[in-house]
């Protein structure tokens, strides 16, 4: 059997949750691709490839069982070298006795497609050029339509062939896309030209992991997600850093303060949930008891309105206060925003709140009065230049008020917006969203796994607040406070939703105990 038919080991594939990947752009893998090819024989990176999502079909049917009885593998070849991966993977389930066909509409062009095109003609894979009147007879369908390479609309028979792949993918699944779903922009997870693009239940990506799979459309896209390096380490090859990491533990558990028989209640900080205006109480209780279930020693609420409960019956733990009568210079971090309003009152309360020496996490109506007063925007961009530690949290709507932009552009390059805000504020910024993004001063950048649809709900933000301003009262550092609560938040959606409690109908208020869960599981028991 020739490499084009040999697929490579198990070890080959990783999954994507299991460690902090390299996301690659465009231009990127580009240039890997291009340094690997120079020391490799003619057409090596295709014929892997192939063989790669061969063994990823292979792999997965003999799990689901999908190619028994032997159904065929229907496979959809673009004009480029995407469908020369198509060709080469057709080739490969050939040689290994799986029925397929490929339809390949307008001939490839480029030189190594045009090999694939040969091997997979000498091997005997039936080609055609139009597509079947019907999906339903077929194990699996495979999308090599369009890679990465992609610059315009899908249009045609092209764009009608994507509509078809992604209706069978959502009503049937088994549609295993090659590098990335056709018509998705790898860099930005938009889809092409805001056209059509086909939809997965199943990717395999080639060389690196590309952020636009975990942002935008991509994650809704790409469905399973698996990538298959080709034997190339990227790592090794000099060039411009990554583009971002895929958020994992393993950015942040080292972190973690220690929990010694010697702890006390102080050694994992004091936390003030500043907000609440009248009316506006219930977002700041959220806060606050997620920042209990995320391990703060103390947690304290200062709200700014009148009508306040006098304490919390489900947690009588956490500290009420009228805003006047608690010294928020005793804290040892603040989370300040949530409920709060725009009001005059309200934005003084901002001023003294960014004044003081302390990490701070700022969201909801503290973004958008700094989005309103340029002064405090100001105060903030002088705090971050002298080196203080701040977590900003917008949604796309208040990264846009504090670009100055609409959401829509900062959905286009969502990398680009939260790097530009931390630039500019010298703070760490949460673009939430799918995919959400936390980008530090300092250029680091990270996409988050986890989480879906069951954040979709009111009060999902303010826990989130509240977990990574527990954080920050235990001392971690800003962006591992940051990295850790995304990941712990979106992963308490997940737990809960394999669970049945989401993705409809999840509250915000029962992720905390499923964070302390995540914490303790993954955290702790390492330190034993």
């Amino acid at each position: 059997m020739t490499e084009a038919a040999s697929p490579p080991p198990r070890s080959s594939f990783v999954h994507p949750h299991e460690q902090p990947l390299p996301l690659y752009s465009v231009a990127q893998v580009r240039e890997i691709e291009h340094r690997a090819a120079a020391s490799l024989p003619a057409n090596t990176l295709m014929a892997r490839a192939g063989a790669a999502a061969a063994r990823c079909l292979l792999e997965q049917a003999g799990h689901d069982g999908s190619l028994a009885g032997g159904w065929p593998v229907w496979l959809a070849a673009g004009p480029g070298n995407n469908g020369g991966d198509a060709l080469m993977c057709a080739t490969g389930l050939h040689q290994a006795g799986v029925p397929v066909e490929v339809c390949m509409p307008v001939e490839v062009k480029p030189d190594d497609a045009r090999w694939a095109l040969g091997t997979a003609r000498s091997a005997g894979v039936p080609i055609s050029h139009v597509p079947p009147a019907s999906f339903e007879r077929y194990g699996w369908i495979v999308d090599g339509l369009f890679g990465i390479g992609l610059a315009r609309p899908l249009e045609g028979m092209f764009a009608e062939l994507a509509g078809r792949i992604g209706a069978h993918a959502r009503r049937c699944g088994r549609v295993l896309a090659l590098d990335v779903p056709s018509g998705l922009d790898s860099d930005s997870g938009t889809i092409v030209g805001g056209a059509v693009a086909a939809c997965a239940s199943h990717t395999i990506t080639f060389i690196g992991a590309k952020p636009g799979l975990y942002m935008g459309h991509g994650r809704d896209l790409s469905g399973t997600l698996w990538v298959a390096p080709l034997d190339i380490d990227a790592d090794a090859i000099e060039l411009s850093t990554p583009v971002a990491r895929l958020n994992a533990p393993d950015l942040f558990t080292d972190v973690f303060p220690a929990r010694t028989f010697a702890s006390h209640k102080g050694t994992f900080g004091s936390l003030a949930v500043v907000g609440g205006d009248t009316g506006m109480c219930g977002a700041p209780i959220l806060a606050a008891r997620a920042a209990l279930h995320a391990g703060a020693g103390k947690v304290h609420v200062a709200f700014l309105g009148s009508g306040a409960p006098p304490y919390d019956p489900p947690y009588p733990e956490l500290m009420l206060h009228p805003l006047d009568t608690l010294r928020l210079a005793s804290m040892d971090a603040l989370a300040i925003g949530c409920g709060m309003g725009t009001s005059e009152r309200a934005a003084d309360v901002l001023a003294d709140a960014i004044a003081l020496d302390m990490p701070k996490l700022l969201d909801a109506d503290a973004l958008n009065l700094l989005a309103q007063q340029a002064p405090l925007a100001q105060a903030l961009v002088e705090r971050g230049a002298a080196g203080a530690a701040t977590v900003l949290t917008p949604h796309p709507l208040e990264a846009a008020r504090l670009m100055g932009c609409d959401a829509a552009t900062v959905q286009c390059d969502r990398v680009a917006a939260a790097r530009t805000l931390a630039s500019r504020f010298g703070a760490v910024v949460v673009l939430k969203g799918a995919g959400t993004v936390i980008a530090a001063p300092d250029a680091r950048v990270a996409i988050n796994p986890t989480g879906g649809a069951a954040l979709a709900t009111g009060g999902t933000g303010d826990v989130l607040g509240g977990i990574i301003g527990a954080l920050l009262a235990q001392r971690l550092p800003a962006f591992e406070a940051a990295l850790a609560g995304v990941y712990f938040h979106g992963l308490a959606a997940d737990t809960l939703t394999a669970h049945g409690i989401g993705p409809a109908g999840l509250t915000a208020g029962e992720l905390a105990a499923t964070v302390r869960a995540s914490i303790n599981r993954l955290i702790y028991p390492a330190r034993e």
